[in-house]
């Protein structure tokens, strides 16, 4: 295989592309992120890197807290939309008829047409260069009862959640296997 070295870059992709809603519930905005990870499991915690310059940082950074949102294919426009427009300028939530509802842990709102949020408390901020990173503990997770099964069991698939990859927004596809399904032993065939 021929391969051609390129400088160092950012090219870890796909990326789930998530809406943020952060600020007072009486003036609330969205902001996509793109760089968002989960970094830890006890306790919950997950990472957002957002540019200072940008309006949602002040609000984050004044608050300690946010909502990560995960977007599905309906809401594709809205990521994009509110990835290239400031809420500085523009109420995003009215712009593009979006829902603010109450969060049920944390000072901000949810975008209720997201069907799941991760209701989050920052614990630290690291400057590091173009972005700050936002470490934060998730306190509580709001989930859309159409994504679970009849035992209570969340199926994301359901969502249609969608991932972000070199410019492109893309729907998920098909299931390719099941956590540990390389190391399972096979049922003998009768």
């Amino acid at each position: 295989m021929s391969r051609q070295v390129w400088k160092g870059s950012t090219l870890l992709n796909p990326e789930p592309p998530v809406l943020v809603s952060c600020g007072s519930p009486d003036k609330p905005n969205l902001i996509t992120v793109g760089w968002c990870g989960t970094i830890c499991t006890q306790p919950p915690m997950l990472s957002i890197s957002v540019r200072p310059e940008r309006y949602s940082y002040r609000l984050i950074r004044e608050s300690g807290e946010f909502v990560v949102n995960l977007p599905t294919e309906a809401l594709v426009r809205a990521v994009d939309w509110c990835g290239v427009k400031s809420g500085r300028d523009v109420d995003k939530f009215a712009a593009l008829g979006l829902t603010a509802a109450p969060a049920s842990r944390v000072g901000t709102v949810l975008l209720e047409e997201s069907p799941v949020n991760l209701e989050c408390r920052v614990t630290q901020a690291i400057p590091l260069g173009s972005h700050d990173l936002f470490l934060a503990e998730c306190v509580a997770v709001d989930v859309d009862e159409r994504l679970l099964d009849e035992n209570g069991k969340l199926c994301l698939n359901r969502a249609r959640l969608i991932v972000y990859s070199h410019g492109d927004y893309l729907a998920l596809g098909r299931r390719l296997g099941t956590f540990g399904y390389s190391v399972r032993k096979r049922r003998p065939r009768r």
